[in-house]
């Protein structure tokens, strides 16, 4: 299954594109048969998309213009910061910034999130009586997902940002086994509370996208959720997360 799962990531990805005409992101698959190219009109093999969207440098812009759906433009984005930056992004893309995620299909904003009860990698136990009137921002995920990887470094930077705000909680649901886990985070360290082995509970939610991010507020509820790697998500998460902070 993970050899399978690490084949997907390579046949197709789901990521999000920013939709010029309506100034709005939205979450696309893309595959070998992609057409991807740069502002001068140079086409991008699929594979070298992929690093690039791994490093988290670029990001897709779809094409209006073309009358194709599936042709899509590789941009270099800035660096997103959770806190915004001193200078504002240029007017034509200051909209690309401000857009908000497509929703995912496994949610609906506003209903009451169904809790798991698991144990994360350290023993910690999370489920409906440990999380109870606290905002819980969780990640579903696994290794071998390039776009999970690509958010990886912007996630901490939230946890950095709330590591002394106890109504917090950060919970990233990994595929993966402990012992791979516990590689890989010596190579790239991902500071949420990892729960390993989480393919059941992905899959109670449905979950079939990686990665999806989920914020629920202290009542329960679900706020925000989104498939797929953009530079706006973590934007989104960070402002969700205050609002849900200020709400009594």
């Amino acid at each position: 299954m993970k050899y399978l799962l690490s084949i997907c990531c390579l046949l197709f990805l789901y990521v999000q594109v920013y939709a010029q005409a309506s100034s709005t992101t939205y979450s696309v698959r893309i595959d070998p048969n992609t057409v991807i190219k740069d502002s001068a009109g140079v086409k991008y093999d699929y594979l070298n998309v992929i690093g690039l969207l791994k490093s988290g440098k670029y990001t897709l812009v779809a094409n209006s213009d073309s009358g194709k759906k599936n042709e899509y433009t590789l941009v270099k984005r800035q660096q997103l910061s959770v806190r915004k930056p001193e200078s504002q992004p240029a007017a034509g893309m200051r909209s690309y910034y401000d857009s908000k995620p497509t929703e995912s299909k496994f949610f609906t904003t506003g209903q009451l999130f169904k809790w798991f009860n698991e144990r994360d990698i350290n023993g910690n136990k999370w489920n409906e009586k440990t999380l109870a009137g606290k905002v819980v921002v969780l990640n579903f995920w696994f290794i071998n997902c390039p776009p999970c990887r690509t958010e990886i470094p912007e996630l901490n930077e939230l946890v950095e940002k709330y590591k002394g705000n106890k109504e917090v909680v950060f919970i990233a649901i990994a595929l993966d086994e402990k012992y791979e886990l516990n590689s890989f985070f010596k190579l790239m360290p991902f500071n949420y509370n990892i729960v390993e082995r989480g393919r059941f509970t992905a899959s109670k939610y449905g979950i079939h996208l990686y990665p999806t991010n989920v914020v629920v507020n202290k009542a329960g509820k679900v706020v925000f959720h989104s498939s797929g790697y953009g530079s706006p998500t973590i934007a989104y998460i960070d402002k969700e997360i205050e609002e849900a902070l200020k709400a009594i």
